[in-house]
This record gives structure tokens, sequence and C-alpha cells, in this order.
């Protein structure tokens, strides 16, 4: 199979235990090649530029292969998703052996006191050991920021997930937090991975950490450059990705030099399905290669029409990658 043959690819739909960001099912699509196996999944909202890094990563898994790993596991954290409060143990025994947790907030149609009983109920289930994150995805501005991370600030967290959109914004939020005597840090997700320069960030002094998603940065190599140029401490973390994806986000962990904080790469938890099991051990995932299961990959697989629509936007996205 070369990189361009998508005849033999795997489309899978996989239905979501909770809607996550929007979603219901999961598809994407499964290559494989010499190398092992790729996936390519970017969300239906992408255009073809941006979904077209998404491609170049799964044909990296397939066909290239990935750096020489540095350790042999990886830890991982438990992802709670914008539930209410009493459904937060419910969510946490799906990560056996996490010790950190990241909590979805600034979800739409919520308020702010439904992020601090979401976020209360994670850090009395951890107990104060525990590592407690939160996400906005970019939800707020800059003041909503201040008030809700001085809200949150109390429980002790870890750090502060894209609060905002903008790289101007999260430079503000954090001047803001300082002169407000709010001692959290603030992490960049989509601000490096939608940037020309994601290395950006850390020049404009917008973040404390950087999270690191494969697909979105073109690929295990590309995100290892990206990790070592920006300087700053590196989250790895998953896009709602199968086994498959996921086991590019735990190459890029094991490849990183320095891995401080547990990576955002035991989201499989959260589907109802997926095509392989590459299972959480004492809060860690382990460093190998992940093979689709052949009745996994007949049961989940997509409908003929969604089938049709992925192969045609992957071969529009390959048109644009060319050699």
């Amino acid at each position: 199979m070369t990189p361009l043959d998508l005849d033999r690819a795997h489309v899978v739909s996989i239905p979501m235990r909770v809607p996550f960001r929007g979603v219901t099912e999961r598809e994407a699509l499964l290559l494989e090649g010499p190398a092992g196996w790729g996936e390519f999944s970017p969300f239906s909202e992408y255009d073809d530029a941006e979904a077209s890094r998404w491609l170049a990563a799964a044909v990296e898994a397939a066909h290239v292969g990935w750096p020489a790993p540095r350790r042999l596991s990886v830890p991982v954290n438990a992802t709670v998703p914008a539930v209410a409060g009493d459904d937060v143990a419910r969510v946490l025994a799906r990560f056996p052996g996490c010790t950190t947790a990241k909590v979805k907030v600034a979800q739409s149609g919520q308020l702010l006191r439904d992020d601090v009983d979401r976020v209360a109920a994670v850090r009395s289930l951890l107990g104060p050991s525990g590592r407690v994150r939160v996400d906005a995805n970019a939800a707020w501005s800059v003041d909503e920021a201040l008030t809700a991370l001085t809200a949150l600030a109390p429980f002790d967290l870890e750090y502060a997930e894209q609060p905002c959109a903008t790289v101007p914004e999260l430079v503000s939020l954090r001047t803001a937090l300082a002169r407000a005597g709010v001692d959290v840090l603030v992490a960049a997700d989509e601000s490096v991975r939608k940037a020309e320069d994601p290395r950006r960030v850390a020049l404009a002094g917008a973040a404390d950490v950087v999270v690191l998603k494969v697909a979105p940065l073109s690929g295990v190599a590309r995100a290892l450059e990206v990790a070592v140029s920006c300087g700053l401490p590196v989250v790895v973390s998953s896009a709602l990705d199968t086994s498959v994806g996921i086991s590019a986000g735990v190459a890029l962990a094991a490849a990183l030099p320095d891995l401080p904080y547990a990576c955002g790469l035991a989201t499989t938890g959260l589907m109802a399905s997926d095509v392989a099991d590459l299972l959480t051990v004492d809060g860690a995932l382990p460093v190998r290669a992940v093979v689709p299961d052949p009745d996994r990959l007949t049961a989940l697989a997509a409908s003929s029409e969604r089938r049709a629509w992925w192969l045609a936007r992957a071969r529009r996205c390959a048109a644009l990658l060319g050699d």
C-alpha cells in the first residue's frame, strides 16, 4: 500500500459513551503500511488544508515510523467531560490508577457553578495528592477566564488549558492572574496546533505549558521538533483518537527528553468500543505498536456513505500534500 492508495483503508464509526465536544459518533479512517497503522480522523468541521496535516501524520505512522523511545510507559490523566458533579465518580472509574484528571469546563449552556461543582467532585475523589487540571477549549474571554479561574483556584489546579482563544488574550490573562494573586498556570493547546509557527506561543510569553497533539502537527517527528523548540514543559494529548491514533501520541511522549506531566492519552475510555486494546495499567499506557482487531474493524465499519465521504476527503488532502 502506498500513501495514496486508500482502497484498503478502513473507516470506522464508534459510539461515544457521553457526548464529547458535541461528538456522539467518532469516525476515523485507518491506514495500514509497512511501518504499521496510521489514523486519519480530523473533525468534520476542519477544512482540507487543516485536515491534510492529520493525513501526513497517518502516512508517517503507516509508512515511516517514529523516533526511538526514551521510556517504556507514559503516565496519563483521566478526562472528565462536562457531566454533573454526581456523575464524576462513574467517569473516573474508567481510568484505573490515574491520579491526574482533566476536567472540561466552560461548556455551552452551563454556568460557572456547574464547573465548580464538577471540579470540586474531582478534587474530593482524587484527594489532596491528586492533580486536577481544567480545559476551557478557548471558550472564555480574558475577564471571564479571570473570574472562573479565581473561583476554581481553591481546588489547587495544576493548570488551565486554553482558557482563551488567542495568543494576545493568553498573555493578558497571565498578567491579570498575576496581578490578582491567582496562582494558576496557563497551558496552550489550540494556540499551538493552529499557529503557523507553534513556537510563537512560547516566544510571546502566552503560556507556562504547551499541549501537543500529534495529528494536527503533521506527525510525531514534527511534534517533537515543536516540543524541543518551544522550550516549555510539554503535555501530549489526544484528539479523541482510536487506539491507533493514541499510539502515535504515546510514541511522541515516549520520545520527549522530559515528561513532567501526565498526558491526555487515555481517552478511548470515553468511547463505547475501540478497534484494539491499548489499556491503562496503573495510570500509564505502554509504549507499543497497535494492530486493530479484524473482527472489530468489521463490527465498527462505517456505512458505505460515510466510507465514501472519508475516502474522498483523504484523497483531497493527499492532493494538497503532494509527494
